[in-house]
Formats: C-alpha cells, sequence, structure tokens
C-alpha cells in the first residue's frame, strides 16, 4: 500500500475506471505505479473499445503492432496495456 494524493492506494494493481470517476480522464483503466520515490498514476486504455484477446489474430496483431515483447518501464501506458493483452 501507498498514499497518493492523500488516499491509500495498491501499487501494481490495475483496475477499470468507472464510468463516475472524471478526475481520471478518458481512459478505461488506471495503475499506480512507484516512480522512484514519489507514487505515480498511469491511465490507459479507449474506453470505446473493447479489449478482444480472445481472438488469437487480433491478439497477435495487437503485440506486433506495440512491440509488447519490449514494453518499456513501468510507469508507462504501453507495459500495462501489452500486459493486460
Amino acid at each position: 500500500m501507498a498514499t497518493y494524493k492523500g488516499k491509500s492506494v495498491k501499487l501494481n494493481n490495475p483496475r477499470r475506471i468507472s464510468k463516475g470517476e472524471t478526475s481520471y480522464g478518458k481512459k478505461k483503466s488506471v495503475v499506480y505505479v512507484m516512480d522512484g520515490d514519489k507514487v505515480k498514476r498511469v491511465t490507459f486504455g479507449d474506453p470505446k473499445m473493447s479489449i478482444k484477446t480472445t481472438q488469437k489474430g487480433r491478439r497477435s496483431n495487437f503485440r506486433a503492432r506495440h512491440n509488447c515483447d519490449n514494453p518499456g518501464p513501468k510507469t508507462k501506458a504501453r507495459y500495462w496495456s501489452s500486459k493486460a493483452r
């Protein structure tokens, strides 16, 4: 557990953003990560698109387009989007 803007949050635990939470911007998911000694909020995903991980062709094309074999640091949205697929 860590503290982000006065509230206790779980680290490295992605969750969906409910439609009523407008303070998170216009994204589908949010995750809190440590960036050095600070807690950072990372939002990712398009809320208007569905995740089609069960269709093998779509999944492999997404992974190829976004270079999911090298997702980068945990503080970037690409890492969490790649991990979700």
